[in-house]
């Protein structure tokens, strides 16, 4: 007998019918010999709605207040989703995060987990029972409920998965597997059957939004075998594993596009030691995530450090960069919120040398401006002006003799 753990995101259960379906779904492999552990997201735009809630009553929301109230929407959606189960014979018992022992740091907001113990989850499982978990959420050290940011649905199933030593984490979302491309901008996008842990983990942290980063990272460090597809039509998706592509297989897996960053400069900084430190450690204990990175060649002692971090935190990150440049006595900053990230990924990059230089000439070719670049094993990402996202990603991707041969059409939802 298989343990499965299954994520449904919050459009797999946005209405009565969905949820139905999800029930459904969920019956199905229970009655085929499996034990199963669901974990639910909100349902649909609820999470949203909190947040313009909160916004409409404070515009101080507390960080323990704000996670007491967004984690009512996953409890919402589990409670719903046994009670389709049970609708339908299959026995089902619901659990919040704190419930089945999802333990996190103090982080209201941003938590990371720091232990599953998933003791009742067990006890349930034992019993033959189907466990419903809300996805998003756990509790602290200090006791208090906290949201584990985005893509938290996600980490919960996979961190699950690992504590319980599933078989499989089956991630159910609006799309049918990993792309080499998001279809909606590059419509010549085709669906993978398996990418290796490495190559998620890029594209995750480039910006692709089908997996949370963290999720990958859980399933790579716990080897936990990720099944990435869609709820609408239940066919078969992407298997992320940590098998090894092979020689057959493309050098380029896919074009990863991210709009969501905004770009900070620090002009005239002394070109001397401490500099850096002194304007990255700030921004790490406000916990803004800094991506990118680029400091210019020093002039007549000073020179310019530009970095990328995501939208939502720029107005965090400008309070804490302004007081710095005071301090070490910078020139001044600026900043951009027209820009988009676009990067390759590949694990064939290793032993294909050109890549870079393909790319680089694709977007010359094109009249792509490049303002910034940055480079792992397996990933090369550039920077561009917002409004040449589009065009740089899909040029990239043919370039690459990556699409498919036909334009891509999401199947309409239909109950299994």
């Amino acid at each position: 007998m298989a343990l499965i753990v299954q994520k449904y995101g919050g459009t797999s259960v946005a209405d009565p019918d969905r949820m139905k379906a999800v029930a459904e779904n969920v019956a199905y492999t229970k009655r085929h010999g499996n034990d199963v552990v669901v974990v639910v997201s909100a349902m649909g735009k609820a999470t949203d709605n909190l947040i313009a809630l909160a916004n409409s009553v404070s515009s101080t929301q507390p960080g323990r207040e704000l996670d007491m109230l967004l984690t009512t929407g996953e409890r919402v959606s589990m409670a719903l989703l046994c009670m389709a189960l049970a609708d339908i014979g299959v026995d089902a018992m619901s659990f919040t995060g704190s419930q089945v022992g999802i333990i996190t740091d103090t982080a209201h907001g941003k938590a990371k987990i720091l232990e599953v113990k998933g003791d009742r989850a067990r006890e349930a499982l034992q019993q033959g029972k189907v466990c419903v978990v809300a996805g998003f959420q756990g509790v602290s050290t200090d006791k208090e409920i906290t949201t584990l940011g985005r893509g938290g649905s996600d980490t919960t199933a996979v961190a699950l998965a690992a504590a319980l030593d599933a078989d499989a984490c089956e991630i159910y979302t609006d799309v049918t597997g990993v792309f080499s491309a998001d279809p909606r901008m590059v419509p010549q996008a085709r669906k993978l059957a398996k990418i290796n842990f490495d190559e998620m983990l890029e594209m995750a942290g480039a910006g692709s939004k089908v997996l949370a980063l963290r999720s990958v990272e859980f399933a790579r460090n716990h080897n936990v075998p990720l099944h990435v597809r869609s709820s609408f039509t239940w066919e078969p998706g992407t298997w992320v594993t940590s098998e090894e592509p092979s020689m057959e297989d493309p050098i380029i897996s896919g074009v990863v596009t991210d709009v969501s960053e905004a770009k900070v400069t620090v002009l005239g900084v002394p070109d001397q030691p401490g500099v850096s430190a002194a304007l990255f450690e700030p921004l790490a204990a406000r916990n803004v995530n800094v991506d990118m990175i680029v400091q210019n060649t020093s002039t007549e002692g000073h020179t310019d450090i530009s970095f990328t971090v995501p939208r939502s935190d720029l107005k965090v990150a400008q309070e804490v960069v302004a007081q710095v440049a005071v301090q070490i006595e910078a020139k001044g900053v600026t900043h951009d919120n027209d820009i988009a990230k676009v990067s390759l990924v590949g694990a064939g990059m290793k032993t294909s040398p050109g890549i870079a230089a393909k790319m680089f000439r694709t977007l010359a070719d094109e009249g792509v401006n490049i303002e910034m670049i940055s480079t792992s094993t397996i990933r090369i990402s550039v920077v561009v002006a917002a409004s040449d996202v589009e065009l740089a990603a899909r040029s990239l991707h043919t370039a690459f003799g990556l699409d498919s041969g036909q334009a891509y059409s999401a199947p309409l939802p239909e109950r299994k």
